[in-house]
């Protein structure tokens, strides 16, 4: 495995902020990603919950905005973020547009040859946690999902992909249904080609279709200003797949809130507590 270095650290509620860099053999390239760990952890090994952030984001976003480690310094939990997107390719096209290419990973595995290096969904699901098992004080056997927008439609397509690794999924204004908006089509066509029955493994709402797995606790909060609602996010399409599925999920709608960290700050807590409650369990 790749050396791990660490190239930051900032204490922060009496625990610390800590951001590595690693080689990934996923993406063929470097990586960054933070771990911040609670205070807890200098005296035993912590629960986890993975954070998947945005379009445009990296790994300092979360850790930088949402003032999550209030929170999981108060339960003891550790927060992971990782990066979008590889980086350093330099692929024809990859900065071309913001919702494509780099910050823009989509947390799929790219199929398309000329993108054969986006593949976020092996590296959150699987290198990740491979590289995180030399942190010791990481019990990641308890390990929560979550993300926001288009990381919300990663948690949701990990977290159901991936029952058995995961506690509990939440979200903070997800893509919810990929396959039926315009991020959506252009990220699953241009990473997956034209097999549209490959896109539905990356679409939170096919995947609940005959779903049979666990039934994991399920969180999403979505504001009622946010500027994507209509168009990009389409939550309903979300509460009406978890219906049909009989799939126990709290969606709820924040008035006046938009797609902002301003209003994932707001309902951090809310989150954190979510999770915390499921991995006591």
């Amino acid at each position: 495995m790749a050396e791990v270095k660490e190239i930051g650290s900032t204490k922060m509620f009496e625990g610390f902020n800590k951001r590595y860099s690693h080689m990934s053999a996923s993406l063929s390239c470097e990586m960054k990603f933070h771990v911040y760990l609670p205070p807890a952890a200098a005296s035993g090994k912590v629960p986890v919950i993975y954070y998947l952030s945005g379009l445009t984001c990296t790994d300092e976003n979360f850790i930088t905005k949402s003032c999550a480690q209030r929170m999981a310094a108060e339960l003891g939990i550790a927060l992971i973020a990782p990066d979008t997107s590889p980086r350093g390719h330099g692929v024809e096209g990859e900065a071309d547009s913001y919702d494509f290419g780099v910050g823009a990973g989509f947390y799929v595995n790219a199929t398309v040859d000329k993108w054969k290096n986006w593949r976020m969904y092996e590296y959150v699901t699987e290198e990740l946690p491979s590289v995180l098992g030399s942190f010791d004080m990481l019990d990641l056997s308890k390990s929560s999902i979550m993300g926001h927008s288009m990381g919300g439609h990663g948690a949701l397509t990990i977290g159901l992909k991936n029952a058995g690794k995961y506690k509990s999924i939440s979200a903070f204004s997800p893509i919810c249904n990929p396959m039926d908006c315009p991020w959506g089509l252009k990220a699953l066509s241009g990473y997956l080609g034209d097999d549209k029955e490959s896109w539905k493994e990356y679409d939170a709402c096919e995947l609940l279709k005959g779903y049979s797995g666990p039934k994991l606790p399920l969180l999403v909060d979505q504001g009622t200003a946010d500027n994507f609602l209509v168009e990009q996010l389409k939550p309903e399409n979300l509460q009406a797949a978890c219906t049909a599925a009989e799939y126990p999920a709290t969606i709820r709608m924040q008035e006046g809130y938009d797609h902002s960290y301003f209003f994932i700050s707001t309902f951090i807590a809310d989150h954190i507590k979510f999770h915390a409650d499921a991995l006591s369990k």
